[in-house]
């Protein structure tokens, strides 16, 4: 079992810890002992997962550009080759493209060393191999073999080889673009096309040099290109509003066909259309099951659990697919995915609001550019038709109001806690005429109101990570928010251990 030193650095499926002094109480746990640990634990499961000596094992370590990241880089790398395994330095890199080594490269696994968007004193692992990303038990393992102290047997025949593999990256998305658009100028299939680009200073700004202009497209305008690991001009976050704010003023002052997004490491991305309005959240669910469910009549859309009443009309009755809402975590939402695709549903997309977006057709691999990518695509066909991206969102229904409100949990067992706050509402909404409990939700209480009681709807969820119990309302109605809120916290406040 993880002790307190060690269970602070999983977050889900990732390690994360904080990397660098510049926060005040913050200081550095993620010690060069404890990250050599670390990558002693990960080699230790990498054995017996894969069951192949570490001698057998080739693994490449790429990095965002976090300040911390070429030093993290250096201590995994060393570790790795310490114990004989060959060795592939990625460098700068994005987190897709990490997985994507285990597929063109033959890898036997992956090592990225990201915090995602957090703040740039922060950083971490995340692991891959063929199969995707590692699950919460493999984290707790490696962790288990940190804490443990356990290290494999140094052997010789270790080597590192530096790799610039973003270059096949890029090109591997070049040619898709190509493919799918087909132009006339086959080569050029993106000229008179005016995309901008803001990449937040991570490490997204491949995505215009490397991908967007070789193929004739406009990139002028694009905002944050080059990486700086203190992020000096917003975070890199589709779902930070200062950073959603900055790519649709782009494509305004550029007067761009399109914008497009990244966080910190590119597994994520949001866009704006031409009108500087965002493709975020429930309308990027929208437009990527549109793109999903184009060759995949019938399908179903796994996403998150907080998706609107809305969204869920659109994917059913106008798209024709099936909407299948699961729990908040994009490895659950791709999990979930994996699971239906085996049972035989055909399950094409799975993609949570936060912008983790996973494609069957990409390995169920969370890609920030290849979801703007196939965006991008979509936007170069429409043209040649004289149409555009709103067009195909036309009947998606949006709230008028929504809120999210996050309740602390007090208790040090929040989980236990929050659970029988969640089982008691529940229980509560069961004896009320005018709450309609949702039969498809599977995370918390949902329940929906009808016009004269809100005409909208609340979620009450665990926190993934968190002791907090976010509460997200909807209303199709002006003051239904409100109206909604006060039924819920009037609840609320008859609970112990949160703070209302």
């Amino acid at each position: 079992m993880l002790n307190d030193t060690f269970r602070i650095f999983k977050s889900g499926t990732d390690i994360r810890g904080i990397a660098s002094e510049g926060v005040a109480d913050e200081p550095v746990n993620l010690t060069d002992d404890i990250l050599s640990a670390m990558a002693d634990g990960f080699i230790l499961w990498a054995e017996q997962k894969l069951g192949k000596p570490a001698a057998q094992l080739t693994v490449s370590v790429g990095r965002d550009c976090r300040i911390s990241g070429e030093h993290i880089a250096d201590i995994v790398i060393r570790r790795l080759a310490r114990a004989g395994v060959k060795v592939y330095d990625c460098g700068l890199s994005s987190t897709p493209s990490m997985f994507m080594t285990t597929v063109d490269l033959g890898c036997d696994a992956a090592v990225q060393i990201t915090a995602s968007h957090h703040p740039f004193n922060r950083n971490g692992l995340k692991f891959f191999t063929r199969d995707g990303g590692l699950d919460a038990p493999d984290i707790e393992a490696i962790l288990q073999h940190a804490q443990d102290g356990d290290q494999p047997e140094k052997a010789m025949g270790g080597t590192v080889s530096p790799i610039n593999y973003m270059e096949n990256y890029s090109a591997h998305l070049r040619e898709l673009i190509k493919r799918e658009v087909n132009a006339e100028e086959y080569d050029l299939p993106l000229k008179g096309f005016h995309i901008v680009v803001d990449a937040g200073n991570g490490a997204g700004g491949f995505y215009a040099a490397s991908v967007l202009e070789p193929l004739g497209a406009d990139t002028s305008g694009s905002r944050y290109l080059d990486p700086d690991g203190m992020f000096p001009n917003h975070v890199p976050n589709p779902e930070n509003e200062q950073a959603m704010a900055s790519i649709c003023e782009a494509v305004l002052e550029s007067k761009a066909d399109l914008g497009v997004i990244f966080d910190t490491d590119v597994d994520r991305g949001g866009a704006v259309d031409q009108y500087g309005k965002e493709i975020n959240r429930n309308r990027l669910v929208a437009l990527a099951a549109c793109l999903a469910l184009e060759n995949n009549p019938g399908g179903t859309v796994v996403t998150d659990s907080i998706t609107s009443t809305g969204l869920n009309e659109f994917i059913e009755k106008h798209l024709g697919g099936k909407h299948y809402r699961y729990r908040r975590g994009y490895k659950n939402v791709i999990n979930k995915a994996i699971e239906l695709k085996e049972q035989g549903i055909s399950a094409p997309l799975a993609i949570e609001t936060s912008g983790h977006a996973a494609m069957e057709e990409n390995y169920y691999l969370d890609d920030g550019a290849y979801l703007c990518t196939k965006i991008i695509i979509k936007a170069a066909q429409l043209r040649q038709k004289g149409e555009s991206l709103d067009n195909l969102l036309a009947d998606l229904k949006e709230p008028v109001e929504e809120k999210e409100i996050r309740i602390k949990i007090t208790d040090r067992d929040f989980k236990t806690t929050g659970q029988r706050v969640i089982d008691a509402l529940e229980k509560f909404a069961e004896g009320q005429p005018d709450w309609h409990i949702a039969p498809d939700n599977r995370e918390g209480i949902r329940v929906s109101f009808d016009k004269d009681g809100g005409d909208g709807w609340f979620l009450l969820r665990l926190s993934v990570h968190d002791p907090i119990l976010p509460l997200n309302i909807e209303s199709d109605a002006e003051g239904g928010v409100k109206i909604i809120e006060q039924k819920v916290m009037d609840f609320l406040k008859t609970q112990s251990g949160i703070i209302v």
